[in-house]
């Protein structure tokens, strides 16, 4: 049973790209598709599909790659856990490495990035960081 769902989505797709899978199938749920919208809107991974894994619905993930084969995701950083959930106002909404990476944020106008709940003045739990 898995604790922390959005902890394995993530580790799940960098350890599929460290290993040069093309796909990685994850069992679904809302906030894993909403984050996996994100991801795929800034670029980190390609199309994600809703499909059926052993009689239960999953999302295969498309993973991209540079030139070189290296892994478009270089990090994942799980910042709000089940066991210590962090929290941001509107002005405390940090960069990510330079704006070089991305921070996902739980607002209450949805699942967002770091750039979009700082224009729409929203704060939120900051879900994790991927650069």
């Amino acid at each position: 049973m898995v604790t922390d769902p959005i902890a394995d989505l993530l580790i799940q797709i960098q350890n599929g790209a460290r290993r040069g899978f093309e796909t990685v199938t994850v069992p679904a749920s809302k906030l894993k598709a909403e984050v996996l919208r994100i991801l795929k809107a800034e670029g980190f991974i390609g199309p994600v599909e809703h499909v059926t894994d052993k009689g239960h619905p999953a999302l295969r993930i498309q993973l991209r790659y540079v030139d070189d084969g290296q892994p478009v995701i270089e990090g994942v950083r799980r910042i709000s856990k089940p066991g210590n959930r962090v929290y941001v106002g509107k002005r405390d909404a940090t960069q990510v490495r330079g704006g070089l990476g991305v921070a996902i944020l739980s607002t209450s106008k949805g699942v967002m990035t770091d750039q979009e709940s700082r224009r729409a003045g929203l704060g939120g739990e900051v879900l994790c960081q991927i650069w």
